[in-house]
């Protein structure tokens, strides 16, 4: 007999036919808000697939052929909201902060729609950061297997040496597996410190600071600076802007 979950149609954007996807999921992924809060609204018995009230965010809906409301209203596609923030030093990938550091959320306007940061940059790291409210755009920009490159420019203490450089270019053998091959060039070089650029397609946690550590070299700044074919520039720090198409694309290129 036909379920709930096998009956009806999403009102809205057409998708692949028969996609299949959890009820909190599937809230999120329409731009209405995160995972979690989609989850206590259903709970609330706040939302129904085909006019039935759903109280099980596990439930497996499809968006293709069905409707789904929230508190009687049909819920449609939004607009997706992709904007590239220059994260300074300091402030954290997240939305609230237990220790009360500044979290990106403080440097974005209180009224945007709900956005999510895709991947992380570590609160000693800076540069470009993409939030959206795009799931499909978030799966290509950090699943390895679509090999986005992301690019950093770290300074080194000391003077890495060709051979330390061919390591990294090659893979380090960390806790959680060896890393992919790296892009790696020297830009700049003192007596100190030495500037490389790294290119990753991989985002592991504070993977080129634990590459660095393994070849007996500390990070002393790491920024990245593109992330595909779309470069920070000069986005200054705490700053962001809003992404049109054109820019969104030059993302996954």
């Amino acid at each position: 007999m036909p379920t709930v979950a096998d009956e009806a149609i999403v009102k809205g954007k057409r998708r692949d036919p028969g996609r299949r996807v959890q009820l909190h999921r599937a809230l999120s992924k329409l731009g209405l808000g995160s995972r979690t809060e989609a989850w206590d609204w259903i709970r609330a018995g706040q939302v129904a697939v085909d006019g039935r009230v759903v109280t099980d965010p596990l439930t497996w809906i499809d968006l293709d052929r069905q409707q789904i409301t929230r508190s009687g209203l049909a819920v449609q596609p939004r607009q997706h909201l992709t904007l590239a923030l220059h994260k300074p030093r300091g402030t954290v990938t997240t939305r609230r902060d237990e220790r009360g550091r500044q979290t990106v959320y403080d440097l974005l306007p209180a009224d945007l729609p709900w956005i999510f940061p895709v991947g992380r940059l570590d609160a000693d790291s800076e540069g470009l950061l993409i939030l959206t409210s795009d799931s499909e755009l978030a799966v290509r920009l950090t699943e390895p297997g679509h090999g986005i490159a992301k690019t950093y420019h770290v300074t080194l203490a000391g003077q890495p040496t060709p051979e330390t450089l061919s390591q990294l270019r090659q893979g380090i053998d960390l806790p959680d597996g060896r890393t992919l091959p790296a892009g790696v060039r020297v830009l700049r070089q003192t007596e100190q410190a030495t500037l490389v650029e790294m290119v990753l397609t991989e985002g592991r946690n504070r993977q080129i600071r634990r590459m660095a550590a393994a070849v007996g070299h500390r990070v002393r700044r790491l920024v990245r600076v593109a992330i595909g074919g779309y470069e920070l520039r000069d986005l200054p720090a705490g700053q962001h802007r809003v992404l049109g198409q054109e820019e969104r694309e030059r993302l996954v290129t």
